[in-house]
């Protein structure tokens, strides 16, 4: 079998915590990994960001990554790739050697090129959206933030003429069916996964140590420094926090990984989290630290008494499953995806979503009884061993053959079920 998987607007090797860089990018990169030790050959077209990268690089062996120039050779403004998707289309039809069995796109900019890839080459079309502009706008709290009018009408498209969807919990499945007038026969509830060999648990005092952290509580966030993560709220927490816990010392402090060490302008996104850092006098208790290799990641979990995921909205959340896998307890705004995978009151708290208030009080309960942590760490160590990328892998290749052997729509309304049936149906993964 031979995929063409699309994913227009970013690489699955780029560094994580970029504007544009999260949990997309690391889904990407595994499930191509994984498909192609189980002897599936995997082109992944990305648009080039950089001329002085080579066109075509390995991701594994059977699975390779294929720059497309198409517009400047830079990181650009992913609104203004729809311009550039026409030239993209092309130059992936010329770069992709021989006939591709299946399509696979990731995004709705992807989707929106593998629609047009199926009319050349005849071959089915598997979507995963990642995120949906419909739900982010209803998230957006300022004008800027709102996803535009293209968008929205191309995800309605893709939802509707796609052969297949995945969607990576429940919740996002009768989202795309309310909103957008998905086929309910079409979409195939497989989550997302975590590397189980790389995320586990570590002995604390050692990652402290090998970070340079003195033995405080640390508390952890980690994705993009986007407003629809919610780090407002969770910096006002932090006040709360620094309240209750006066004259502790030293008392609870947050890292910061995602964004870029050095960025300051206050009318970007980051630069408005550092200046009310400032306002609220934190600068001793929250530290920016950049973005980080993956493979660095663990050391910060295990060096953490919780992870805090603040988020507007969240389709699914993989930085909680590392969390978990970790055996670090996660405390998360109850929406979307989180509310999947986050066990309120056995592996972490949820609570709702710009509580502030609701946060630092889940927060200070987790800090203040070891008992409990311990519990939450022994759980959500346990809960995680169920999302590994080897399931996932095999759940997207049952997918996969049952479009190739051109099922009919009852063959795929099965098979919808059955996917629930494997726990990943409405009760999740227990």
């Amino acid at each position: 079998m031979k995929v063409a998987v699309i994913s227009a607007h970013t690489c699955p090797l780029a560094a994580l915590g970029g504007k544009e860089t999260g949990g997309m990018n690391v889904y990407v990169r595994e499930t191509c990994r994984e498909l192609a030790r189980r002897g599936v050959r995997v082109d992944v077209f990305t648009r080039s960001q950089d001329p002085h990268l080579p066109r075509v690089r390995t991701l594994a062996p059977g699975a390779r990554v294929i720059h497309v120039p198409a517009g400047p050779q830079r990181p650009y403004n992913k609104y203004r790739l729809v311009e550039h998707l026409p030239a993209f289309v092309e130059r992936v039809q010329q770069l992709g050697e021989g006939k591709y069995d299946l399509i696979h796109s990731h995004y709705w900019l992807s989707g929106m090129a593998a629609l047009e890839l199926r009319r050349r080459w005849n071959v089915p079309v598997v979507h995963m959206f990642h995120t949906l502009g419909f739900l982010k706008n209803r998230a957006a709290r300022k004008r800027e933030e709102l996803e535009g009018s293209v968008r929205i009408r191309w995800e309605w498209e893709i939802a509707t003429r796609a052969d297949a969807l995945i969607a990576s919990q429940p919740l996002e499945r009768a989202q795309l069916i309310w909103h957008y007038d998905a086929p309910p026969q079409r979409i195939h509830v497989i989550p997302c996964g975590v590397d189980t060999s790389l995320f586990r648990p570590r002995n604390r005092r050692e990652a402290l140590q090998a970070l340079g952290l003195d033995p405080r509580p640390w508390l952890l966030f980690v994705g993009r420094l986007e407003p629809i993560k919610g780090l407002d709220t969770l910096l006002r927490a932090m006040g709360v926090l620094t309240q209750r816990f006066n004259g502790a010392q030293p008392g609870p402090a947050l890292l910061i990984i995602g964004g870029d060490r050095d960025a300051s302008d206050p009318s970007k996104s980051e630069g408005r989290l550092r200046e009310q850092t400032k306002r609220l006098g934190l600068q001793d208790r929250v530290f920016f630290m950049g973005s980080r290799p993956q493979e660095e990641l663990p050391l910060f979990y295990a060096a953490s008494e919780a992870c805090i995921l603040p988020s507007r909205y969240e389709s699914f959340g993989m930085v909680a499953l590392e969390a978990m896998a970790c055996g670090t307890p996660v405390i998360a705004s109850h929406v979307g995806g989180l509310g999947f995978t986050v066990m309120d009151g056995v592996t972490g708290f949820l609570v709702p979503e710009g509580d502030a208030e609701g946060l630092a009080g889940r927060i200070h309960r987790l800090l203040e009884s070891p008992s409990l942590r311990d519990e939450f760490a022994r759980r959500a160590k346990e809960r995680a061993k169920d999302f590994t990328w080897d399931r996932v892998v095999s759940s997207i290749l049952e997918l996969y053959e049952r479009l190739l052997f051109r099922p009919t729509e009852a063959d795929l309304r099965e098979g919808s079920l059955r996917s629930e049936e494997m726990g990943y149906g409405t009760k999740g993964i227990r």
